[in-house]
């Protein structure tokens, strides 16, 4: 097949960020007149080569991206098929089967395990997969192949209705691949068991990557008055009433959402759990004048800062949340604070929590900081794949 792939040649000194290990081409570090963009198809893959001609490796493109470029294997004789994905798959199993003792983890992270462009979480026998590129989703089947060769799930779910795709020119649709899935799946973390639908809920329908930030929480959690905000499912606030939380309180905006995490609070035989559907930010003023009180305020807020342009207007967000977190805390708790947000760099987040706590003349003294778990690991030439951050601060009357 190499002999069938076109070239791709990059401008002079262009391939320094690819030998430093990164995997994406952007568009202006193309030689446009020795290999033109509009001579290329959406997803077909390439040999990459340096101006001076050496071969860099076998990439797929797409031409209408700024992103156009995405290598898949550093060897010109080594293409993405079923049997690359297959070898890949078993690399990123091994890892996973080393971690956790169930299969409950993201499986694939894209560019991370050396597959951009693709997302695999596993839910015991139900496998649910998101493909955001277009040289990904010429790969569909033989993913669906490989990933029945490797782990032989029972059901293997499709979620491909990211807004993401439709940067690549891609429809998005959802659909089960193989077997029947059923209309909620049961999954397990930190010695806690879950209700949730892969195909309603967000992304893939769980977000393992706070997992080991969520077990740290429960080493504090014994006894105490927990407020979780932005609940989703309540994967932080279940999990302290798995460790023994007095009371947990879940708020979102989601009513669906708190549906499942009062099927999961009774699967669990919590009954001190209280769910509150509404906006964060009203839900906070609420208790506030409702003079409430907690040993533990949770916040993991949605991404409020999605791109470079919205990061003065998401770091205001990030301070205020934060802030009125804080005026709910008792004389001396606990403020978990999250972020996903790439953009976010973690000093600034933790600029907004000392900010804050200033702001209300108190001290939040990090006793932690967390990052995203081992089935998301960090690739460390692409600083995007590092987005998880968190802090547990003990806050205290000054």
């Amino acid at each position: 097949m190499t002999d069938s792939l076109a070239d791709l040649y990059l401008n002079k000194g262009q391939e320094r960020r690819l030998v430093q290990g990164h995997l994406w081409i952007y568009s202006n570090e193309v030689d446009t007149r020795k290999t033109p963009l509009k001579n290329f198809t959406a997803g077909e893959q390439v040999v990459v080569h340096s101006a001076q001609g050496k071969a860099l490796g076998i990439a797929y493109i797409n031409p209408h991206s700024l992103i156009c470029a995405r290598l898949v294997s550093r060897k010109t004789d080594i293409f993405l098929d079923r049997s690359l994905l297959v070898h890949r798959i078993k690399i990123a199993l091994s890892l996973r089967e080393r971690l956790f003792d169930k299969p409950y983890y993201r499986l694939i992270f894209g560019e991370s395990d050396l597959l951009p462009g693709l997302v695999v979480d596993c839910f015991n026998n139900v496998v649910v997969v998101q493909i955001t590129t277009a040289g990904m989703e010429q790969q569909r089947q033989a993913i669906i192949e490989a990933l029945e060769k490797v782990i032989k799930p029972e059901v293997i779910l499709l979620r491909n209705d990211v807004k993401m795709r439709e940067l690549e020119g891609l429809e998005l649709y959802n659909e089960v691949a193989l077997g029947n899935l059923p209309q909620t799946i049961e999954i397990e973390e930190n010695q806690t068991r879950f209700q949730l639908d892969p195909l309603k809920g967000q992304k893939t329908g769980w977000f393992y990557d706070h997992r080991m930030n969520r077990a740290r929480v429960q080493t504090y959690a014994s006894g105490k008055r927990v407020l979780d905000l932005f609940s989703y499912a309540g994967a932080w606030g279940l999990a302290a009433a798995t460790a023994g939380a007095s009371e947990v309180f879940c708020v979102d905006s989601s009513e669906q959402a708190l549906d499942w995490l009062d099927q999961s609070a009774e699967l669990n035989g919590f009954n001190h759990i209280t769910s509150i559907q509404g906006n964060v930010f009203e839900v906070l003023k609420h208790l506030r004048n409702e003079k409430e009180k907690f040993d533990i305020v949770i916040v993991d807020p949605p991404a409020f800062i999605k791109r470079k342009k919205d990061f003065k207007e998401g770091m205001n967000a990030y301070r205020r949340v934060n802030q009125m977190a804080m005026q709910l805390c008792n004389r001396d708790s606990l403020l978990v604070s999250a972020s996903c947000s790439h953009h976010m760099p973690e000093q600034t987040l933790l600029q907004q929590i000392q900010g804050a706590a200033r702001h209300l003349d108190r001290f939040a003294q990090m006793l932690e900081r967390g990052y995203q778990g081992p089935d998301h690991q960090v690739h460390p030439a692409i600083p995007e794949t590092a987005y998880i951050k968190s802090f547990i601060s003990r806050v205290l009357p000054v």
